[in-house]
């Protein structure tokens, strides 16, 4: 296990620099100057000059890279060009608000995803399970904002069961949980429904039954077990999906996260707060599939012996 970790973290270093890298040099690439931005449309060429000379973005694409990786190593997110303050302060001010709605967007997705799909599996070919796929695939491609506003208009500005935005209270939770879970949860019901196909077929499931087991203890205690591994991995993936990927869901819902911080930068092309959230949803990433490796030998020792 140690030299599993040790690897991971080799390798979680080696993603970092490359994601870093990627983000840098697109950014680089850009044709909006964050130096007009700060300086504004009237100013002169000699003030933009200023700017983009006392920020270094005068200087050559390799220098301004290593620059920011000696600031990095020291734990050095940099400054917000427009916000005058340290990137690291905004996003930590910002992640508690981010990190609650992922939480519950994924405990949503989860529970809907694990009962459409075990309900589909169980009636394979029936009515119930074309119902389910189609409705697993209406919820994977429908947009997210699409999703958010006809939830706005029915729960909250017609029915008046959910306030419109904000943050604060369950109430303000639950509509923004629900658009990620319903988005997400189609892909965990396709996934469970497979997977719990060909654990109903295996040998020990029909032995189970043929010792006079009930179908619930079957599904629940035999089957759903080994039928939910794949289901870990997706959710280590999800978690830093969600970490970068509800920039829409928080923009509609006015939640202060990190998303609504990126879609902010993005508009002001604020390089080092877009830098800093892309690399904290990268480490996000490798955390949550750290943990799906680290917990799915607990959930089933025999991935430990192989």
């Amino acid at each position: 296990m140690a030299s599993l970790m040790l690897r991971r973290l080799a390798q979680a270093a080696l993603i970092l620099l490359g994601v870093a890298a990627i983000t840098f040099v697109l950014l680089y690439a850009l044709p909006a100057d964050p130096a007009r931005m700060i300086a504004g449309r009237s100013a002169t060429a000699q003030t933009v000059a200023n700017i983009r000379h006392e920020l270094g973005l005068d200087q050559p694409l390799l220098v301004q890279f290593g620059t920011y990786l000696g600031n990095l190593l020291h734990g050095n997110l940099g400054r917000s060009y427009a916000q005058k303050t340290d990137v690291w302060t905004l996003i930590a001010a910002r992640l508690p608000a981010t990190l609650t709605l992922m939480l519950a967007g994924i405990f949503v997705e989860v529970v809907l995803g694990l009962t459409l799909g075990t309900i589909a599996a169980v009636r394979r070919g029936g009515f119930v399970d074309r119902l389910v796929m189609m409705a697993s695939f209406v919820g994977t491609s429908a947009p997210q904002f699409l999703v958010a506003l006809l939830l706005l208009y029915l729960l909250a500005a017609t029915l008046g069961w959910f306030p419109m935005s904000g943050y604060g209270s369950f109430s303000h939770l639950v509509l923004p949980a629900v658009t990620l879970g319903i988005c997400g949860a189609g892909w965990y019901a396709r996934m469970v429904r497979s997977s719990m196909i060909d654990v109903l077929n295996q040998d020990y499931v029909r032995t189970a039954r043929a010792k006079g087991l009930s179908s619930k203890r079957v599904i629940l205690r035999h089957a759903l077990p080994n039928a939910v591994l794949p289901i870990i991995a997706m959710i280590g993936i999800d978690i830093g999906q969600f970490m970068g990927g509800v920039v829409v869901v928080e923009a509609v819902y006015g939640w202060p996260g990190i998303g609504q911080l990126a879609w902010q930068a993005i508009q002001q092309v604020d390089i080092p707060i877009i830098m800093g959230v892309t690399l904290t949803s990268a480490l996000a990433i490798i955390i949550g599939n750290l943990l799906a490796d680290l917990i799915a030998p607990v959930i089933d020792p025999r991935i430990r012996t192989r």
